[in-house]
């Protein structure tokens, strides 16, 4: 597993960040289904400043099993899920079998 980002730009955290969690344009968690600033690179506390992957591969946590085949959403808390009705945010580039697993992902700009 790898991360091969194109471009990472600083963003504010306006709510405490986790890495590897998907990143609102406002600075806090990516609302489930909605659209996605980038990944975050590390942990971010309200008013800190952290890395966020938002064009090329990044590692992501997944909140469900997620397929190859699989669109991905922002799932609760920022966490990579399959796509049902939300906006297609990345695209997996290795399955996981379960919530939980760290995965690279194929970001997909909105």
């Amino acid at each position: 597993m790898q991360s091969v980002p194109i471009l990472t730009l600083t963003k504010q955290a306006t709510a405490d960040l986790t890495a590897e969690h998907f990143v609102g344009y406002d600075g806090a968690p990516a609302t489930a289904g909605g659209i996605s600033f980038g990944v975050s690179r590390e942990n971010a506390s309200v008013g800190g400043h952290v890395p966020v992957d938002v064009q090329g591969t990044a590692i992501v946590v997944t909140g469900a099993a997620v397929a190859m085949t699989d669109a991905i959403e922002v799932g609760a808390g920022g966490t990579a899920v399959p796509k049902t009705t939300g906006v297609t945010v990345a695209r997996p580039l290795e399955p996981a079998d379960a919530a939980g697993k760290r995965i690279e992902v194929l970001l997909i700009g909105n």
